[in-house]
């Protein structure tokens, strides 16, 4: 294989389908994940490309990926300068990758490449869907260190952020392209984009998906990834309900603590009367007053926060020309009918099919 220059050209036209793989230290999945991934590539009507992304790997992995597809012209092969995670590695790939739709999947053979069509299919069933979210329903893992952290993630993500997907954990799911271009990625942010895509009124649901147990290498997952999943469930709920009006959110936070210094100091005027104790406490003496002084500092701090974050984010979005909305379709009213881009409206108010399997909305 030649070494080509990385490009943002991302056309999507030649291409239906990118199958987006990260590995770290695969090797020995390299041939037989191509193996079936050239399988599910080379059936059906869709144009396929798979770009595989070596993130850092020790083990020569990067040499097997080149040797496996270095005659098959729909691979491409991105290898990173060291191991950056699994949320770079799989933003390296999104920008190279030119399909209509994006699916990215993990490069352990535990998710099972002969799922892609049909979540690739689900896409198009009525009502029409964004993104498909593969769904382990019979998951091949520990019980204790992986099942069930992983099921107790799954449910406090759907109650902060209230979007219904049954099990984020999983790599393989499918995106339209349109809704994840311009999606900034950081941290482990990775597993949680399709809560970011129903921000933007992305329409999603689960597939149900086979997976495998893990037959090669040893797992990147553990006890500690689900305190990371914790943490950054914090950040997504600040940046999904807050993110254009944080003073709300600070603001919140200084009603609390202004009622809790109203409590203590209320509290504290009852003992100097004797109301609350059988001897009256001196207010000088009594910690309440303390408390009080200190959460109503707190106030200030938070409201002040407040402040200065709303004018962040005004020099945020208005410094970059960002949008606080996105647009679905844009309707033009023409001489004899109304037309929608891209595509055309048909008879049941739907855009009407596109000419390959996979269309856009």
């Amino acid at each position: 294989m030649q070494i080509v220059e990385m490009s943002g050209n991302k056309t999507p036209a030649p291409i239906d389908v990118s199958i987006v793989v990260p590995l770290h230290n695969e090797r020995d999945n390299v041939w037989p994940l191509y193996a079936e991934l050239a399988e599910v590539i080379g059936s059906g009507s869709n144009r396929y490309e798979v770009v595989f992304v070596d993130d850092g790997s020790k083990d020569g992995t990067v040499g097997a990926l080149v040797e496996a597809v270095e005659h098959d012209p729909r691979c491409t092969v991105i290898e990173l300068t060291r191991n950056f995670g699994q949320t770079a590695a799989l933003a390296a790939g999104f920008e190279v990758a030119r399909g209509r739709v994006i699916v990215p999947m993990d490069g352990d053979l535990q998710n099972d490449p002969h799922d892609i069509p049909k979540l690739v299919a689900k896409l198009d069933e009525a009502p029409g869907y964004d993104v498909v979210s593969g769904w382990r329903k019979s998951r091949q893992d520990k019980l204790v260190s992986r099942r069930i952290p992983s099921m107790l993630a799954n449910w406090l993500i759907r109650k902060v952020t209230g979007v219904k997907i049954q099990d984020l954990g999983c790599s393989l799911k499918a995106y339209r392209r349109e809704v994840i271009e311009g999606v900034t990625l950081y941290g482990e942010m990775h597993r949680f984009l399709p809560i970011i895509t129903r921000w933007g009124g992305a329409r999603i649901t689960d597939q149900v998906v086979n997976h495998r147990p893990r037959v090669h290498g040893r797992t990147k997952y553990d006890l500690r990834r689900t305190i990371k999943v914790l943490l950054d469930l914090v950040t997504v709920k600040f940046l999904g309900g807050y993110l254009t009006k944080p003073i709300y959110f600070f603001g919140k936070a200084g009603l609390l603590s202004m009622s809790a210094a109203a409590l203590a100091l209320g509290v504290a005027v009852l003992q100097k009367f004797g109301v609350l104790t059988s001897d009256p406490v001196n207010l000088n003496r009594n910690v309440l007053v303390m408390l009080s002084a200190m959460l109503v500092l707190m106030t200030i701090m938070f409201i002040m926060l407040g402040v200065v974050s709303e004018l962040l984010v005004r020099i945020y979005h208005e410094s970059q020309g960002r949008r606080i909305y996105r647009v679905r379709h844009v309707y033009r009213a023409s001489a004899d009918c109304a037309s929608v881009e891209p595509g055309v409206m048909g008879a049941t108010g739907r855009p009407a099919e596109a000419a390959h399997p996979v269309g856009t909305r």
